[in-house]
């Protein structure tokens, strides 16, 4: 590394040091090889639980404050560089390297430590060693047995052999841009984004290997041609149409574009919830894009490539069916409804941080548990798993009403736990609900009616005036409303900005939309409005001024 990205190097580990894979030491001119070797086992181990490529020990910083305070630890390069061999002695493996960074508070050492390999732990001289929190402690029992269950090694992260920044899509290197710019926005100008090298920007957003063109780089990027790198994968999405009409579409490499490509194919129609009951209906998309994309996201990041299968999407009358391969890698799907359950392995951890990089899905464990609560939000049945068929995982999201009654239910009651929507979702599927504690709960509520096995979930209304009015908060106002509101402000005022646009109709928008789908359902009527000649923007697409129309 130069010196410029050692200072980039230290100022990101300072700035971002909230991990068990950096250790700081404030040391001066001599520190023990023996409390280095234990660091190096530390920190070599935690990264390859992390899934991180590399841990750093860094002298030279104090660790309280992360100021840089510099060090003279053995100021000789020859004998500094010495401990690579003497590290190598007590542990087996050593440094990826040792740098030195000159800068005005003095002089900082950055030991570069790679991940222990899959499979194994290292050892500092026949004791293993690992973090908790700043303290060095002994790596457990269940953490030496995690690393020794890991087999294989991780197809994401291998080179594709041939492959060159040529085989790139452009279109898909732009959007990853875009998406790494909006990830990082607190840190990074957009403009600086978009400035960076390519071989810079993959390298920072985790999509190549040393400059090295990976499997991930070209699932999420390459050129349609360049899927002849991947075989035998087939680095294939197929959508497929099945009921009274049969279609199918096969979509290709880049995965970063052809995902919306493929949702796109669906047939994604305005629903009414409840049309036959006495209250008011409300209008839905019968599937919502950002819980379809999380489902899909996920497929891409778990699947296991070496069966060299494809990702399929069947599409229902009622219901998508999204399938990948290879088992569920860390636990089960039920431990992540609630969003507690953090996931510590990655069958794919090289592509699954890329696309965290890229916002397609997070690593924290929340994406089952935001698909959950959409589809609560939006008083539809919640996703099913299928984990039946062995080396495969299934997973339904539903695009039609089971039972009115559980709609009107989340619909009534706001303040329902996500325990307790479980529990009624069950029971509208017709599914055996064995916590005898939460049927209890549910009858005590009035919730639900029937006899083991037979419960269904009430009809009653809990208050029909109060329910009547929840209803009218639900279903909002027709698109002519929100129009004339518009109108009589531009009439009133002259000219609006789209902020004063949304500070006049986000309280008068339905309360079944989040802020994502108010800030779409305002821009839609915006564009209506302006392609029925009844408004015009008179200044820039980004910063838009609406005048009504002469």
């Amino acid at each position: 590394m130069d010196n410029d990205t050692l200072k980039e190097t230290l100022d990101k580990l300072i700035a971002d040091w909230e991990n068990e894979v950096v250790e700081f030491k404030r040391v001066g001119n001599s520190y023990s090889t023996s409390d280095i070797g234990k660091y190096f086992s530390a920190l070599t181990n935690e990264a390859n639980l992390r899934n991180c490529e590399r841990s750093w020990l860094v002298f030279g910083v104090d660790n309280r404050s992360r100021a840089v305070v510099g060090s003279d630890y053995r100021q000789d390069y020859d004998r500094l560089h010495s401990l690579k061999h003497q590290i190598a002695q007590g542990a087996g493996t050593t440094f990826r390297d040792i740098h030195e960074l000159e800068t005005e508070q003095g002089r900082v050492i950055l030991f570069e430590i790679p991940a222990a390999p899959m499979g194994i732990p290292i050892a500092w001289q026949g004791h293993y060693f690992a973090r908790a929190g700043e303290s060095l402690t002994s790596l457990s029992l269940d953490k030496q047995d995690e690393i020794r269950a890991q087999s294989g090694s991780d197809w994401s992260a291998q080179l594709a052999e041939g492959a060159t920044l040529d085989h790139l899509d452009p279109q898909a290197l732009q959007k990853a841009r875009e998406s790494f710019a909006r990830k990082y926005a607190n840190r990074f100008d957009t403009g600086e984004v978009m400035d960076w090298p390519l071989e810079t920007f993959l390298n920072r957003a985790r999509l190549t290997k040393d400059s090295g063109i990976t499997h991930t780089t070209l699932l999420l990027l390459g050129k349609p041609d360049a899927a002849h790198l991947l075989l035998p994968h087939p680095a294939q999405l197929t959508w497929k149409l099945e009921g009274p009409e049969r279609a199918y579409e096969h979509f290709g490499l880049p995965f970063l574009l052809n995902t919306t490509a493929l949702y796109q194919r669906i047939r994604n129609i305005q629903l009414r919830i409840l049309p036959e009951d006495e209250l008011i209906a409300i209008e839905l998309a019968k599937y919502d894009q950002k819980i379809v994309l999380e489902a899909l996201h996920n497929c891409i990041a778990h699947q296991d490539y070496t069966r060299n299968g494809r990702i399929i999407v069947t599409e229902q009358p009622d219901r998508i069916i999204l399938e990948n391969e290879g088992n569920f890698y860390e636990g089960r799907p039920e431990d992540y409804i609630s969003g507690h359950k953090t996931p510590r392995r990655y069958r794919n951890p090289f592509l699954a941080q890329a696309m965290a990089e890229l916002n397609m899905i997070d690593t924290m464990g929340y994406g089952i548990h935001g698909m959950y609560i959409g589809q609560r939000r939006r008083y539809f049945p919640l996703p099913d798993y299928d984990l039946s068929e062995t080396n495969a995982v299934k997973i339904t999201i539903h695009g039609k009403v089971v039972d009115p009654a559980f709609s009107r239910m989340l619909i009534q009651k706001t303040d329902l736990s996500l325990d307790e929507v479980l529990a009624l979702d069950r029971i509208q599927k017709r599914l055996f609900l064995d916590d005898e504690s939460m049927v209890k709960h549910l009858r005590r509520h009035k919730l639900i009616e029937g006899r083991k096995p037979n419960y269904y979930i009430s009809a009653e209304v809990a208050s029909a005036t109060d329910a009547k009015a929840d209803y009218i908060h639900s279903r909002g106002q027709d698109d002519e409303f929100y129009c004339k509101l518009v109108i009589d402000y531009l009439a009133e005022y002259g000219s609006a900005t789209r902020k004063s646009i949304n500070k006049l109709l986000w309280n008068k928008l339905s309360d079944a939309l989040d802020d994502e789908q108010k800030e779409t359902k305002i821009g839609n009527l915006l564009t209506n409005m302006r392609r029925a000649g009844k408004i015009k923007n008179t200044a820039s697409r980004r910063a838009p001024r609406w005048e009504r129309a002469e």
